[in-house]
């Protein structure tokens, strides 16, 4: 059985599309005011002035490499053939901490303690969807051709009311055989949505990363909108963890990830 760990609500914004069950209620859109949301502001004041097609892939890819290296910029990301890429949203980036208070930075610290020679690259970017971890995914494991891949992606799809099996896990598995096509272990990161999105809708969608790992034999660390509100592991926003919160979330990863560290620096 999958152990349990709190995690807020992913970010983004989002309009009612008339799912079963769901109500009018809206979720309000983030400002985001670290660097990640300030990039993705400018990439689509940016790109919204780029007509053509061609154009718009030109300065979009030029963009991430940019976003790339920003998150990395206080580690060494020599590729080494022993990284750990993070693809995820703002949970991973680590909105309203500080960046060695997020739970990727202190995952870092955890392996250098046990003095494993392996670097966690975090890939994460406030907003982004598995459609935009798709895009970026090859990219990143081209580059740093990763022994562990870990997902944290598809709690921006949900807020959009996308399609559960034809969006969201269809761009999750295409993501998941990707990485183990270059020989990564994956891992992957279930959340779970606020409930006025329906029983029915939010229900398929945390079944979906259950699914995921049952079917393709990962890890899955699951979590609990309730439990980090009642334990007082939320930002003010009411969406992203606080510092406390990345610290309980890093040690979950770090106990469900640890026994296979050892075996993948060999």
């Amino acid at each position: 059985m999958a152990s349990k760990v709190v995690f807020p609500e992913p970010d983004g914004p989002t309009k009612d599309i008339g799912l079963p069950d769901s109500t009018d209620k809206l979720i309000l859109l983030t400002i985001v005011k670290r660097p990640s949301g300030l990039l993705t502001s400018f990439v689509m004041s940016l790109t919204s002035k780029i007509k053509s097609f061609n154009g718009f892939l030109i300065a979009f890819s030029a963009i991430l490499l940019l976003v790339t290296s920003a998150v990395n910029s206080s580690e060494n990301i020599a590729s080494n053939n022993n990284a750990i890429v993070i693809l995820g949203d703002s949970l991973s980036a680590g909105y309203g901490v500080k960046n060695n208070e997020s739970w990727p930075s202190l995952l870092q610290s955890s392996i250098s303690n046990e003095n494993l020679k392996l670097t966690v690259i975090n890939a994460g970017i406030s907003g982004d969807t598995t459609s935009g971890g798709l895009y970026r995914l090859p990219l990143l494991l081209e580059k740093h051709k990763p022994k562990l891949v870990i997902l944290e992606l598809g709690g921006n799809d949900g807020l959009r009311g996308m399609s559960v099996n034809k969006v969201i896990k269809k761009n999750l598995e295409e993501m998941i055989n990707m990485s183990r096509g270059y020989g990564a272990i994956v891992v992957l990161i279930g959340v779970q949505l606020p409930p006025n999105y329906g029983k029915m809708y939010t229900n398929n969608f945390e079944q979906m990363f259950i699914d995921l790992a049952l079917k393709y034999d990962l890890i899955l660390v699951k979590g609990s909108i309730v439990d980090m509100i009642s334990s007082n592991q939320m930002q003010s926003d009411g969406i992203h963890p606080n510092q406390a919160g990345h610290v309980v979330i890093e040690k979950e990863i770090w106990r469900k990830i640890k026994p296979i560290l050892e075996t993948i620096t060999d």
